[in-house]
């Protein structure tokens, strides 16, 4: 038998059904190979008796004739998601120790399909960064290296950089993932995978742990375009406890795949091509523009005006709802609790968040704190709720003229560990072309499409109308069966 741990979502499912395998073969594999991996650091907490014991439920179904959406399939969960009984810490000190009694809506909806956990993954410090280095327990690498030899580890994107490591590795099929500004999108390129963000409110927020609640939404990374539309049909839905959740039907995404598209427009944003921007990527974009013309797409310009506004109004908003959110932990309820000797209650706030958070969500809270002050909020987080709003304008007057969007997933490739750390506007420059399809809360995906010169992965970029997954999904299938990407990262660790 091959390595089962080279099968996709979609191959573990078929073949468990067809009776190649059993589940329980195809969770100690994986189990395996999370154990083998550990160099990489994507996982923070290993859970092999959880994919075990799903694995165990699904033989018996399959023997019974009970199968479901995904039995058989065991996953890698972002550290983001509550999980009833194991720790989740949002990869942050401060919340070291918390184990929920409850479960957020999303692990339950997979585990409710038959999924079982391989463990919590690795991420940035509450989802906040661009390359899995603000982790309070340590950097997760990438499998990927440089062609030339070069022995610097590189970063696996943030801040779903645990998820997009474990699956370019095959430690897990697939895992889910978060994207506020882009960190289910720039990993995925990083790491030459696939995640695709859903429009806002088509997965639940509730039991995953805030960043910026108008921003954050759930998605699946994966291998290929089927896994994510798999996945993305399990994770969404209604929730009754979420009141940004849309309630709408699920559509049945897999089975409306296709890679044909005749007949629909793709538009090509002009203000994506930014200074500085590598010939790579450039080439690699009118590569994308090709494929879709070849799968029958006509090829449009289109103007988004206020792009270039995007970055500087994101890292108003997400600071401010981030200062919000991050108030909850104060010692108080929950999580670490500093208590210097004669402390009063400010003090144990102030010496608890002190010690409990990374200096990237200080950073953060305290940029959120100042726009929301008195004497700023008008001047800052006001006028960028109205920029946002001309953004999203932008978006809709361009779908006017095609039905979605092809642009580059991220500036570069990989970058090095450390490479940018030093400069959080170098950093938060990874995000320029994911933030304009956040803001306005649209269904963005990134595709694998090709390597760069040093023969790492790079990604092209599918955003769609609200709503229109369907449309994302194909136009990412068409991208990728003619990039034909079957690049792996070899296993040096």
């Amino acid at each position: 038998m091959s390595d089962l741990t080279n099968l996709t979502v979609a191959g573990i499912r078929d073949g468990f059904r067809k009776g190649d395998f059993s589940a329980r073969e195809v969770a100690d594999a994986f189990n395996s190979a999370v154990a083998a991996g550990k160099p990489l650091n994507a996982f923070l907490v290993e859970t092999p008796e959880h994919a075990i014991a799903a694995a165990e439920v699904a033989d018996r179904g399959r023997a019974s004739g009970e199968l479901r959406a995904l039995s058989g399939v065991p996953l890698g969960i972002k550290d983001l998601f509550c999980t009833a009984g194991y720790q989740t810490t949002a990869a942050s000190h401060i919340l070291e120790g918390f184990v929920p009694t409850y479960e957020s809506t999303i692990t339950a909806k997979l585990f409710g399909a038959g999924a079982g956990m391989l463990g919590k993954l690795n991420m940035d410090q509450f989802a906040m960064g661009s390359s899995n280095e603000t982790s309070a327990f340590g950097n997760v690498l990438s499998p990927w290296r440089r062609s030339d030899g070069g022995n610097a580890p590189l970063a696996p994107g943030g801040s779903s950089g645990g998820s997009s490591s474990a699956v370019a590795a095959r430690m897990a099929p697939a895992a889910t993932g978060t994207d506020t500004g882009g960190s289910i999108r720039q990993p995925a390129a990083f790491t030459g995978i696939s995640g695709i963000k859903p429009t806002y409110g088509r997965c639940s927020r509730w039991g995953t742990v805030a960043f910026a609640s108008s921003l954050d939404q759930a998605g699946p990374m994966a291998r290929d375009v089927r896994d994510c539309a798999i996945l993305l049909e399990v994770m969404s839905g209604f929730d009754a406890k979420d009141a940004t959740s849309l309630d709408l039907p699920v559509p049945q995404w897999e089975a409306g795949l296709s890679g044909d598209l005749k007949g629909k427009k793709v538009g090509i944003p002009k203000e994506y091509r930014v200074d500085g921007m590598p010939a790579e990527i450039e080439a690699l974009w009118q590569q994308g523009i090709a494929w879709a013309k070849d799968a029958g797409a006509e090829i449009v310009e289109i103007s988004l005006p206020h792009t270039k506004y995007a970055l500087p109004t994101y890292y108003i908003i997400a600071p401010a709802e981030a200062s919000s959110n991050l108030a909850r932990y104060d010692g108080v309820r929950y999580g670490q609790r500093e208590l210097p000797d004669g402390a009063n209650l400010q003090d144990m706030y102030a010496a608890t968040r002190a010690a409990g958070f990374g200096n990237e969500v200080k950073r953060r809270i305290l940029i959120g704190t100042y726009v929301l002050s008195a004497g700023f909020y008008d001047a800052y987080y006001t006028k960028a709720q109205k920029v946002r709003a001309l953004i999203a304008r932008d978006f809709e007057r361009a779908f006017e003229q095609c039905d979605v969007l092809l642009t580059p997933t991220a500036p570069s490739a990989a970058f090095a560990l450390g490479e940018k750390s030093a400069d959080p506007i170098a950093m938060y420059l990874n995000d320029v072309f994911t933030v304009p399809a956040s803001l306005a809360g649209l269904p963005a995906m990134s595709v694998p499409a090709g390597l760069d010169g040093q023969g790492l992965p790079l990604g092209l970029q599918i955003i769609g109308r609200p709503l229109d997954e369907q449309g994302v999904l194909n136009a990412g299938l068409a991208i990728e069966q003619r990039a034909g990407f079957n690049a792996r990262a070899e296993k040096w660790w």
